[in-house]
């Protein structure tokens, strides 16, 4: 791997760098139709979306799910979504945003809650994967934080320095594993969650890539 140096960016997969909202929504609309609920928009899931995943469909059912509907809701979303992620792509600009980054001699990596069997191949298979130092997909039960898979990332990474290192993710919980590990954050606005949520958290909040690559490079100066 080789040791690095300087500014680092840890990169979030799902409604980041993978545009795959149509996917998620599909998915969460079949896992939701498992418990009769009723579909839900985009607009409502970005705006209700929270993580660990269990809390947010407790606000729309009203309670937490049993262990056994969360057991059925939990496959069924996987499935639904490993079916359809294949019509998705990368985000518009991250092709060129990664090697730009990467050709000016800083380092990169993923961190996602993905499944890492499934991630791994996805990533090489848009041919992105030697741009990144380490990719890291989810190993344990899904539903849960980012936080201590942060903590395991980084560690792993050699030469990487948390207060030089910015998370740039979709997701509230992405700024929360950030800061966990004494790192910065910048919020994306294209995936998961709409602004007024991420905006609650404190960090800077971007409504493009190329926006969130540009306060990295600023954060980690």
């Amino acid at each position: 791997m080789g040791k690095q140096t300087g500014a680092h960016i840890v990169w979030d997969w799902n409604g980041t760098l993978f545009h795959d909202n149509d996917a998620i929504i599909g998915a969460t609309n079949a896992a939701f139709a498992e418990l009769g609920l009723e579909p839900i928009t985009m607009e409502q899931y970005r705006a209700l979306y929270c993580v660990p995943v269990p809390k947010f469909y407790e606000r729309l059912l009203g309670r937490l799910p049993t262990d056994a509907e969360w057991e059925v809701m939990d496959e069924t979303f996987h499935r639904y979504y490993s079916e359809h992620r294949v019509g998705c792509g990368l985000t518009e600009g991250a092709t060129e945003l990664l090697a730009g980054w990467r050709s000016a001699g800083r380092s990169q990596s993923i961190l996602s809650m993905y499944t890492h069997d499934e991630l791994v191949p996805l990533v090489r298979g848009f041919g992105i994967e030697a741009h990144f130092i380490r990719v890291d997909g989810r190993t344990g039960p899904s539903g849960g934080s980012k936080a201590e898979h942060m903590v395991r990332h980084l560690a792993s990474l050699v030469g990487v320095e948390p207060a030089r290192t910015v998370v740039i993710g979709d997701a509230a919980d992405d700024a929360v594993a950030a800061l966990h590990v004494g790192a910065r954050a910048v919020l994306y606005t294209g995936g998961s969650h709409g602004r007024a949520s991420l905006e609650e958290v404190g960090v800077p909040v971007v409504d493009t890539l190329r926006d969130a690559v540009a306060e990295a490079e600023r954060l980690a100066a």
